[in-house]
């Protein structure tokens, strides 16, 4: 039952709908409002107590532009039960003979698609890093390259395309064994491909130190106050030539963030959690100390609490 403008009643009456025929019909005169209306609720219901090879749902996976079958491939499971065993392993085998040109890329998207769940990442990183790694696979010039190093070369690409970048240590952390070195080897590769064949530079985008901070203060378990205030004292130290990296000038400004508040972070913890050295983060800070009373918001630490802070 419902509510719905009746055009014959002249009024709001209630309405009951015929799920079988599609149909709205009002309740008082019986005029058909609405027909072959499509039921978009589930045609099931599941409960905590049924088993899980009773799986109501006749659709397969979302089509992928990517593959040349659209990934709508039929796939012969193996049977639950010691009945048909030697018929669906002769089928299996039968299976794996055929050529499937897209085998090597739907085990490279899923490769991706792990790596970016370990991430956090949105699923449009993810598509953007299925579309290059496809791009680069369509030029047959990467075999024999390391291809854990490609594949997560190709979601750093993708990390900085979308404006959601990642350090290289992050992407390292999930990328099945490939080294810093091999990453970057594999982005020069991707970069020079792709170049070739379109005849333009690809666009990387520009990184930021603010496009870490937000990620890298909630991995310290910082509170939202010093997080607005490093924010805003990353931002304003972009003003100034300090030449240092972004991720470098992001650890740097947490750690003078965190030195201005009760809740102090030592310096190995700040290194830990943003991927960067010790050491690095104490020239960065050596080249941002002569610039902290433009650089830190005056709401967050005065002139005399600057002072206070130790001389690089």
């Amino acid at each position: 039952m419902g509510d719905a403008f009746c055009s014959d009643c002249k009024k709001h009456t209630e309405v009951v709908f015929d799920h079988s025929a599609g149909d709205t019909v009002c309740s008082e005169c019986g005029l058909v409002l609405e027909s072959h209306s499509i039921d978009e609720t589930s045609e099931w219901r599941t409960f905590a107590n049924e088993s899980g090879d009773n799986d109501p749902v006749r659709v397969g996976g979302p089509t992928n532009p990517l593959l040349a079958d659209g990934g709508l491939s039929t796939v012969i499971a193996k049977p639950n039960g010691t009945s048909g065993e030697f018929l669906s392993s002769s089928l299996g085998r039968w299976q794996n003979r055929g050529s499937n040109s897209d085998r090597g890329l739907i085990l490279a998207f899923k490769t991706i698609a792990t790596m970016s769940d370990r991430l956090g990442l949105v699923s449009t990183i993810k598509d953007r890093a299925n579309e290059i790694f496809k791009k680069v696979e369509d030029q047959k010039s990467s075999r024999g390259r390391n291809q854990d190093a490609l594949l997560a070369a190709c979601l750093y690409i993708a990390c900085r395309q979308e404006d959601k970048p990642r350090t290289v240590k992050e992407i390292c952390s999930v990328a099945n064994g490939a080294t810093k070195k091999e990453i970057g080897r594999a982005k020069e590769y991707i970069v020079k491909t792709l170049g070739l064949e379109t005849g333009q530079s690809v666009e990387m985008g520009t990184i930021h130190a603010g496009d870490f901070m937000r990620r890298f203060c909630s991995n310290l378990g910082m509170n939202n106050q010093a997080v607005k205030a490093a924010q805003e004292a990353v931002q304003k130290s972009e003003e100034f030539d300090i030449r240092r990296s972004p991720i470098s000038i992001a650890a740097a400004v947490i750690y003078i963030i965190t030195q201005l508040s009760d809740d102090k972070k030592p310096l190995r913890d700040i290194s830990l959690a943003t991927g960067v050295a010790e050491g690095t983060i104490r020239n960065s800070y050596k080249d941002l100390y002569p610039h902290l009373t433009k650089i830190i918001p005056n709401w967050y630490a005065k002139e005399e609490d600057l002072r206070n802070l130790c001389s690089p």
